[in-house]
């Protein structure tokens, strides 16, 4: 539990100075942050020819974040990531209403959220940076002040954690993931329709016309949600006669995982033009696979890349969305004394699956 002492010191705080900070290992992979949002802002990789790719979006500039157009550009997001229906949910009786954002819903947190805010950081090792940051109570409607730790690390086999932990002073609700963009050519001039993607999952979470979930739990059995057997994205990304698929415009969805253990495999995902392999490990029970379909090409990122439709996918690993309304769902409450704790890994190879 957080102490009142300690809650109003950290409040107390000066923002701390926007700034950016590699690590990398031995292999030559190597990963960029800022502070602001806590973003991972370049993540470079060896490909099958030799040379180096940057697999994630980014920006030449701390400043350009601030305009990036809300795509949410490597940020941990929440404190509740994913949508909550029409931006209200129940706790030990209490209703609670959170941002506006998404049309009628409350998405990554609210306008204000993590995304959005200059958290501590500091260089823990060559490999390793820790960030740090205070939630107040009320911020964008959420209840409790939750004191949140991100650590990111690179390991020597080129697999990167995050790890997160959080405590609260008061009962809350949390989901924290990250939304890194990929693109596994190191470049948004090539489409992420030509990866090849598998996903550990047998179910989904099907949703309405606003992507609030029903609280069904259904099958992906021959649908185009069903990525148990490696397939194209592009493959079946436009069959709008699948009521899912025109909903999000794309994929857009919440994956129920398929666990073997507490921290397994969720998903891979292999180019072949450059020969890498990227593995998602977690032990959050969800994924939700964005495939970029509300890109438009307005945004530009690092070295002139455009930013344009279907050019990055997100692979969120996290509790389903909506999950405060639906009792049936993951129990996303956070309580005095408990630690919140979550890890995830994308581990990086050349072997392709």
């Amino acid at each position: 539990m957080l102490s009142l002492v300690a809650v109003i010191a950290l409040s107390c705080q000066r923002t701390p100075k926007v700034e950016m900070i590699t690590i990398s290992n031995h292999n030559g992979m190597s990963a960029t942050f800022t502070n602001y949002g806590a973003r991972i802002t370049s993540l470079i990789v060896p490909a099958s020819d030799g040379t180096f790719k940057d697999v994630v979006w980014g920006y030449d500039t701390v400043e350009e974040y601030y305009d990036s157009n809300d795509l949410y550009c490597g940020p941990i997001v929440g404190r509740y990531g994913n949508r909550i229906g029409k931006g209200r949910f129940v706790l030990d009786g209490k209703e609670y209403f959170l941002t506006i954002n998404d049309g009628e819903n409350h998405l990554h947190g609210g306008s204000g959220g993590l995304s959005t805010k200059v958290w501590n950081m500091e260089k823990l090792s060559d490999r390793e940076v820790k960030m740090s940051i205070l939630s107040p109570d009320g911020e964008e409607g959420y209840p409790g002040n939750v004191e949140i730790t991100v650590y990111y690390t690179l390991n020597y086999d080129n697999s990167f954690d995050i790890k997160y932990e959080a405590v609260t002073d008061a009962p809350t609700i949390i989901n924290l993931t990250s939304h890194a963009y990929f693109n596994l050519h190191g470049t948004s001039k090539y489409s992420t329709n030509s990866h090849i993607l598998r996903i550990n999952a047998s179910h989904f979470t099907p949703t309405d016309e606003g992507l609030i979930p029903t609280g069904e739990i259904a099958s992906v059995g021959g649908t185009p949600l069903d990525f148990r057997v490696p397939t194209a994205i592009g493959e079946r990304i436009d069959e709008v006669s699948f009521e899912p698929i025109a909903f999000a415009g794309g994929y857009d969805h919440n994956w129920v995982l398929d666990k073997e253990r507490e921290f397994s495999l969720a998903a891979e995902v292999f180019e072949p033009s450059t020969g890498i392999v990227m593995q998602v490990w977690s032990d959050q029970p969800g994924l939700q696979f964005y495939s970029g379909n509300f890109m438009d090409g307005k945004d530009i990122g690092r070295g002139g890349d455009i930013h344009g439709y279907r050019t990055g996918i997100a692979l969120e690993t996290q509790n389903y969305p909506d999950a405060p309304n639906h009792p049936d769902f993951p129990s996303p409450v956070l309580r005095p004394g408990e630690v919140y704790k979550q890890l995830t890994r994308y581990s990086f190879s050349l072997n392709a699956f």
